[in-house]
């Protein structure tokens, strides 16, 4: 009868190769699960043009297009009934209504539309995540409190109010809440956050309940930790993964808010930055003659919200180890 020394090992397990046991940290776990996801990898790719098209806008427009924004070509992209044309060599997406080039307002609107978006999305990421952590970790009757704002909050039909606070702020230069809210960008900013803070809040205060009772948060109590040492050293570190994930879903739909505004005309003014909704708005009533006026727009703000819904998803596959793949 042969034996097997029980020294010899199988060299398809990787033997004594320090590579083929090395531990992996929690970064490339995600990424290796994140890069598994095709279509989180193609709404990345998709964020990345888009973030480099909203930088280089100027540059964009100044050497391919050789003119900027707001520049009027009546006489060269209108006919004689002062209808604007459509897409040629010169001008990629076409002219708008009054005549300026279609394809550099819709780069500068990928701006716009990021840049509100991102700032929003900030301000009520901050604002949800210390109410949130407030209301869970304490409870009680900041709980109470803190809660019943946002059921208020949530009840209240966002764009019925954005109108009436629209109709209130954008009538003189000097805005509303004694110049804090002006009208223009910072009024959309402002609107959007009241609006999407109070959902951060509850995702925060419902991790909250659940980690306040774990055991290394009783550890750090028992040492004698302060709430403050344990609300910033055990809690939220445990609290960034679902709030990016959470943040990635709620920046498309800041986006969309803000077309929405803009296209009913109470967004971002047409003299201050070209945006998207605008485009949308003033196509309305061309479309069958100049279809290039809402699709170009369109095309981009579906591949924007599309992307980060794509990415978003992907993200909290990645951070989620019990999701099955």
């Amino acid at each position: 009868m042969s034996t097997v020394s029980p020294h010899i090992r199988d060299s398809s397990l990787g033997g004594d190769d320090p590579a083929a046991v090395a531990g992996r940290s929690p970064r490339q776990l995600v990424w290796m699960r994140f890069r598994d996801d095709r279509a989180a990898l193609v709404g990345l790719g998709v964020l990345i043009l888009l973030g480099l098209i909203a930088i280089f806008a100027g540059v964009i427009s100044r050497y391919l297009a050789g003119h900027g924004p707001k520049e009027l070509f009546q006489l060269a992209m209108t006919d004689e009934f002062g209808l604007p044309l459509g897409p040629n060599a010169e001008f990629f997406f076409g002219a708008d209504s009054v005549g300026r080039d279609l394809f550099v307002r819709v780069l500068y609107g990928a701006r716009t539309s990021l840049l509100i978006a991102g700032v929003a999305t900030g301000v009520a990421v901050v604002i949800g995540t210390v109410l949130g952590l407030l209301a869970g970790y304490y409870g009680r009757f900041a709980d109470t409190v803190i809660s019943r704002i946002t059921d208020v909050l949530l009840s209240i039909p966002y764009l019925l109010f954005a109108l009436g606070v629209a109709a209130a702020c954008n009538t003189t230069k000097e805005g509303c809440l004694g110049g804090l809210v002006e009208p223009g960008i910072p009024f959309v900013v402002f609107v959007i956050a009241i609006f999407t803070w109070p959902a951060v809040t509850r995702i925060v205060r419902a991790e909250t309940l659940s980690l306040r009772e774990r055991e290394f948060v009783s550890a750090a109590r028992v040492l004698g930790a302060s709430d403050l040492r344990i609300v910033l050293s055990e809690i939220l570190p445990n609290l960034v993964a679902p709030v990016i994930v959470f943040a990635t879903l709620l920046i498309p739909q800041a986006i969309l808010f803000e077309a929405a505004l803009s296209f009913l005309g109470v967004g971002v003014p047409p003299s201050q930055a070209p945006s998207w909704g605008q485009m949308l708005r003033e196509a309305a009533g061309l479309f069958q003659d100049a279809w290039w006026i809402m699709v170009f727009p369109g095309v981009f703000l579906l591949a924007t919200t599309l992307a980060f819904n794509l990415v978003g998803d992907g993200l909290r596959d990645a951070l989620d180890p019990r999701t099955d793949r």
